[in-house]
């Protein structure tokens, strides 16, 4: 007999297997880009479970699908431009891959999630076609503006017949930070084998498990995510689309990311690198196959979360003023998981305008313009986009000024 208001089992949205064993439980949090509005403050807001799993089948570390994808991104606040590193990032990618493929006027690119063009934009001054697939409305029109072909669409099998038959199938398909975003994965990676041309390659960053797990990146967890990703399982998925992974290269972007290089099985113009083959040895030998490793993860959440409560409330019974830098997605995770509100943080910053002057998602605490931190002079600024914090540092430095220091709070808490 089911007990009584049994929740019923989620099933691995890969496999379909039933999932039973619990990666970390961060408890109940709110949609980390849905920051809120001067005049919603005492509005009720939606709050949903961050409790993510581990398919003892095939691996895979997942979110359930609490929230569809058109609430999550139809309308979205994130613009990829306001990040000068990222951007230049997007630059060497653009000119590595025009190179490698030998692509130019006659080829086509395709990037998925391809935001306010800060990709795109750099193959178009090489005068080689593009199309931007973007779910949010507001975010493709932007890039229109900006000269980037782009079109407003949920990418999957449709849109990708669609594309294929409008634009062209693809030299190179693009997707930065998406796959992890995607909740029906075979929709997604079945999409992109459909609009691959014959000879294409497919490029997907996304943040890699391992540095997630060693570096205790648990921030990084957020409803956007629905999936977190080995290669291991990466191979897995593409390999039941016919798609096989050839290359891949370990990034230092987002806390450590992996670039993974997929072409169609059938496709015997490259071989598999040695790189592949190291990796995925290398997780094996770490135990990302095999649950131990998913068992020892949550202990570590817990003591990183005292350690900056530690922090803060030392700060605050020293008379310290503390500030935030930034408003990203991993920085609400971070704020709802440890209870940091205005009792913690006076404010934060972020260089967005969509985000100032709102506030930020259950914790309620004020986004200012980054001109604020010099007019306040705040003892502490707490980095939240701690993967950024050699952009941020440099950007603020002149909080040396008055004596201030940073503090980033992942992967240990260090104050500098």
């Amino acid at each position: 007999m089911t007990a009584l208001n049994a929740a019923p089992a989620a099933h691995c949205r890969f496999c379909r297997a039933e999932l039973r064993d619990v990666f970390v439980d961060l408890g109940m949090s709110p949609l980390c880009q849905k920051h809120v509005n001067p005049d919603e403050l005492n509005c009720m807001e939606r709050f949903y479970p961050l409790k993510v799993w581990v398919c003892r089948n095939c691996w895979l570390v997942q979110l359930e699908e609490y929230v569809a994808p058109k609430e999550l991104f139809e309308h979205y606040e994130y613009l990829s431009s306001y990040s000068t590193s990222w951007v230049e990032h997007a630059r060497k990618y653009a000119e590595l891959m025009t190179a490698r493929l030998g692509l130019g006027a006659q080829s086509r690119v395709v990037e998925i999630a391809s935001n306010d063009g800060y990709l795109l934009q750099h193959f178009v001054a090489k005068g080689i076609p593009v199309l931007g697939i973007e779910p949010a409305a507001n975010v493709a029109e932007l890039a229109n503006s900006r000269g980037v072909r782009s079109v407003a669409k949920f990418f999957g099998v449709r849109t990708a017949e669609e594309v294929a038959g409008d634009f062209g199938r693809a030299d190179l398909i693009v997707g930065n930070n998406v796959l992890a975003h995607v909740p029906d994965l075979h929709d997604f990676v079945g999409g992109m084998s459909r609009l691959l041309g014959e000879r294409g390659v497919i490029t997907m960053e996304f943040p890699h498990l391992v540095r997630l797990v060693e570096e205790n990146q648990f921030d990084t967890i957020y409803h956007e995510h629905f999936s977190y990703l080995s290669l291991l399982v990466v191979e897995q998925i593409f390999r039941h689309h016919g798609l096989e992974v050839f290359d891949v290269s370990e990034l230092p972007t987002h806390g450590g990311s992996l670039r993974i290089f997929a072409h169609h099985v059938s496709d015997s113009s490259r071989s598999r690198t040695d790189a592949v083959r190291e990796l995925i040895q290398r997780e094996h030998d770490k135990g990302y196959a095999g649950m131990d490793v998913y068992r020892s993860f949550e202990a570590r959440v817990l003591e990183t979360k005292r350690k900056l409560l530690e922090f803060l409330i030392g700060a605050k019974r020293a008379g310290k003023s503390v500030a935030g830098y930034g408003a990203p997605g991993k920085g609400n995770t971070l704020l709802n998981y440890c209870g940091i509100r205005t009792d913690f943080l006076d404010y934060t910053v972020d260089a967005s305008p969509l985000k100032q002057g709102r506030y930020t998602p259950g914790t309620h605490i004020p986004i200012l313009d980054p001109a604020q931190i010099r007019a306040t002079r705040p003892d502490y600024v707490l980095i939240l986009p701690w993967n950024l914090r050699r952009e941020i540092a440099a950007q603020a430095q002149y909080i040396r000024e008055w004596g201030g220091q940073f503090v980033v709070p992942i992967p240990a808490l260090e104050v500098f």
